[in-house]
Formats: C-alpha cells, sequence, structure tokens
C-alpha cells in the first residue's frame, strides 16, 4: 500500500487511487484504534497533496455515515469477492455528493458574511472595531468578550461595545445570561456548518 501511495509514475486517475488507497488501509487497519479517521484523512490528504485539493475540505465522514452499512459492505465484498469496481463506484459518489455540498455550503457562507458586512458597513464610527470582532467570529464562531478583545487588540471596553453592535444588528448571539464570563457566538454561520451532522 505504502509503494502504491508513493508511486509518482501510476497512469490511474488521483480520486480512483484515493479510493483504492482508503480501503487498502481499511483491510490493513494497522491500528488499535482510529483506522476509520486516519483512513478518511488519508483521502484528503493525498488529494491535497498533490494539489487537488488548495485546502483539505473534502470529508467523506458523512457520506460514509449516512451509508454507514453500505460503506462496509462495499469495502468486505473487495475482501471476500475483489469488487472493486461496486467500492469505486460508491467511492466516487461519496467524493461527488460530498464536493457538491461543499459547494453549496460556501455559497451559503459567502452569502451570510456579504450581507452581515452591509450590516456591518452601516455602523458608522463603530464599524472599524466591529469588522474587527466579525472578522475573529468567521475564524472563531463562539467566544468571550476577554478573548475577543485579546485577540483583536481592542480594549474590553472596545471590544464590549463592538459585540453589542453585532447582537444588535442580529449578528452575534448571546449563549448564556449570566453578566460574567458570557459566551457569544455566531450562529447563523455555525447553523450552516452544522446542517447536515
Amino acid at each position: 500500500m505504502e509503494s502504491f501511495l508513493h508511486e509518482e509514475e501510476n497512469s490511474l486517475p488521483l480520486l480512483i487511487r484515493a479510493g483504492l488507497v482508503h480501503a487498502q488501509f481499511e483491510t490493513i487497519h494497522p491500528f488499535l484504534d482510529g483506522n476509520g479517521r486516519v483512513g478518511r484523512l488519508l483521502i484528503t490528504f493525498m488529494l491535497s497533496e498533490k494539489q487537488m485539493l488548495h485546502e483539505p475540505v473534502l470529508y467523506l465522514s458523512l457520506f460514509f455515515k449516512k451509508h454507514r452499512r453500505l460503506y462496509y459492505d462495499r469495502l468486505n465484498e473487495t475482501r471476500k469477492n475483489e469488487a472493486w469496481k461496486e467500492w469505486l463506484d460508491f467511492f466516487l459518489q461519496g467524493v461527488r455528493d460530498t464536493a457538491n455540498q461543499a459547494i453549496q455550503t460556501a455559497i451559503e457562507i459567502d452569502r451570510l458574511f456579504r450581507a452581515d458586512k452591509e450590516k456591518i458597513d452601516q455602523f458608522g464610527r463603530g464599524a472599524p472595531s466591529a469588522l474587527l470582532i466579525y472578522q475573529l467570529a468567521q475564524a472563531s464562531p463562539i467566544f468571550s468578550i476577554k478573548h475577543a478583545a485579546r485577540e483583536s487588540k481592542l480594549s474590553f471596553p472596545t471590544a464590549s461595545a463592538a459585540i453589542q453592535r453585532l447582537s444588535d444588528a442580529g449578528i452575534l448571539q448571546e449563549s448564556r445570561g449570566k453578566r460574567r464570563g458570557r459566551l457569544f457566538l455566531y450562529a447563523k454561520y455555525l447553523d450552516v456548518l452544522n446542517r447536515d451532522l
């Protein structure tokens, strides 16, 4: 498997190679725990390393989970009956479905970010500090005021005021009602990211 993985002059398309490597890795099952996670990451790493993906954003875990019985059946059939065509058909369907879902998610996130940025542009003098907090929320959608102030290099009162503006505009949401140690979240963004989980 390792030799196959590192072959430079392999004429098989990369997606086919990734599907074969995943099935081989799951058959070898080299670890006591974590084989499934490592096997799924291997797909993403292969595609990223060969620059088919510019970012490691294709995760087949949800597809395999949704079709768990068929996933195990197809893998087992490669071992018992060398049913590689059936496995690769299933695998490539997973790549297609996952890629299509990733595109839809990216479009929705872009739409959300643009709409929220337009709201922030209307904040007047408070827009620059709110934009810094907003950029933090895009990278880390759950945070405290203290964390936001530290990461954005704003004073605590300035960060607090920016978070309040973002909350009033419906962009951020407070997750706890306590005065101290409050957490804020970019709920609409998290909803898009977690939709099919």
